[in-house]
């Protein structure tokens, strides 16, 4: 079994001052395979002041050497990829092309994040005024467990391009991943306290963030719940804050849909990081006359879906038992079970491993059409015309992500255009690191990635007269 027994402050590996022990499972073995020890409040503290003692210099720091700190996070992050893949796939239990995807990822956002620095337009003229966008000081980054390298490098390389310092708290599931994408870091050699990473539980290290008054910002992706407690919480010393959260995103088949090509996408996107994902479109919207012809593509295709190979397991046992109560819950509200169902895949006796599920016939005020299950399980629903279909799709508390497949471009167009959506994908998925990323209603508030994300964890400040 593993030990880890330090954290990240002004710049050194030090032993917590928190003594609780975290002791970690495989979720492919189910046996124990990490201790970690975690931070707690002084260690929180002591966090915040090293990040808030940087921040002048970092402050001051050119656009040229962020650009150049940028690259050497890049290159040291880099460096040891084959062991961040094999990192996640063994603590996480993931496939290893979404560890491939996620590391990759990780690396891409120190350049992305530099190449927006490059163009950003610090100062500007308006009339007489000088304006001038500014750091904001010590910035809290919460992050989650479901992609834990992306999250961290993504939200990092933004504080670094602003000219702010900053205090992580990764989720304490994904402690050795952590713990080794800290390393590289490290190694990038930025002056001390300009990151600081504390592994710790929400209730402690995250609530400390969001209290102290010497935190400016909060980044948080994670569950709705949680970020409704860490927006109220903010308020007390209105911090800013960026919040992604769920997603129950609607998947639009209009009936022109060449489905040959539509359902092995819906299947993916249904799936993705075994449905481990706020942008996982689970709910399916097909034209009532194209149902059967639904039903028959989804069972040829959904034998893609291979568990073991590139289909992974659920984080936890409390995570996989999540989402059997959510199965469970599909068949007594009535909906029609045409693949999978309860219980391991066939050939499993032990792991967190769900059987991909599709249900069919279900409404869409049903609990699983409603609620983010963080699972594999794909809901059903027909419409009678494209009027019906938007209605559909925006009858959800969330906003975050959506899809539109069909032959005819102005219909696409127009259905696109009035989903409530952060981010709607027309005929396939596409990456576009630059646009912005985030939700409407209660999947957020604020957008990452790119100028958009950049401007997030900036004030601006006018100075009249020169």
């Amino acid at each position: 079994m593993k030990t880890i027994n330090h954290i990240y402050i002004n710049g050194q590996f030090i032993t917590p001052h928190g003594d609780e022990v975290l002791e970690l499972v495989s979720p492919v073995t189910e046996e124990k395979i990490t201790q970690v020890r975690l931070a707690d409040v002084d260690d929180t503290r002591q966090a915040i002041a090293a990040a808030k003692a940087a921040f002048p210099a970092m402050r001051l720091s050119t656009r040229e050497q962020r650009m150049a700190w940028l690259q050497k996070m890049h290159d040291a992050v880099s460096a040891r990829k084959a062991e961040l893949i094999n990192t996640m796939v063994e603590e996480y239990g993931c496939a290893v092309g979404f560890a491939e995807a996620t590391v990759n990822h990780a690396c891409d956002s120190f350049l992305q994040m530099r190449d927006v620095l490059s163009r950003f337009p610090f100062e500007t003229r308006v009339g007489n005024a000088r304006v001038i966008m500014e750091p904001l000081g010590v910035v809290g980054l919460i992050t989650p467990w479901n992609g834990n390298y992306g999250f961290i490098a993504t939200k990092l390389s933004t504080v670094i391009a602003s000219g702010s310092t900053a205090v992580i708290k990764p989720s304490e599931l994904s402690a050795r991943q952590t713990a080794l994408i800290t390393e590289c870091m490290h190694t990038a050699g930025l002056p001390d306290g300009v990151f600081n990473i504390v592994t710790g539980r929400g209730d402690v290290v995250g609530a400390e963030i969001t209290r102290h008054p010497d935190i400016a910002k909060i980044s948080f992706t994670g569950s709705t719940v949680v970020g409704k407690t860490i927006a109220r919480g903010a308020v007390d010393t209105l911090k800013r804050v960026t919040l992604e959260l769920g997603g129950k995103s609607a998947n639009v088949l209009l009936d022109d849909a060449d489905l040959e090509q539509a359902i092995p996408r819906a299947l993916q996107v249904m799936s993705w990081n075994s449905g481990q994902a706020c942008i996982a479109g689970t709910r399916l919207l097909v034209h009532e006359s194209r149902l059967e012809a639904v039903k028959a593509q989804i069972l040829k295709d959904i034998k893609q879906l291979v568990p073991g190979e590139n289909h992974g397991t659920a984080v936890t046992a409390q995570q996989y038992q999540r989402v059997q109560n959510y199965i469970r819950k599909g068949i007594e509200e009535g909906a029609e079970l045409l693949w999978g169902g309860e219980g391991r895949p066939e050939g499993f006796a032990r792991g967190y491993y769900v059987k991909p599920t599709v249900f069919v016939n279900v409404r869409n005020d049903m609990t699983i059409a409603q609620q983010e299950i963080f699972g594999p399980v794909l809901s059903v629903i027909t419409y009678k015309d494209d009027a019906e279909a938007i209605a559909i799709a925006n009858d959800t508390v969330y906003g975050l992500q959506a899809y539109v497949s069909g032959n005819d471009e102005r219909r696409t167009e127009a259905v696109a255009s009035q989903l409530v959506a952060g981010r709607v994908f027309v005929n396939g998925v596409y990456n576009e690191p630059q646009a912005p990323f985030g939700g409407f209603k209660q999947s957020g508030i604020g957008r990452e990635f790119g100028t958009f994300g950049l401007e997030g964890y900036l004030e601006p400040k006018a100075i009249m007269g020169q």
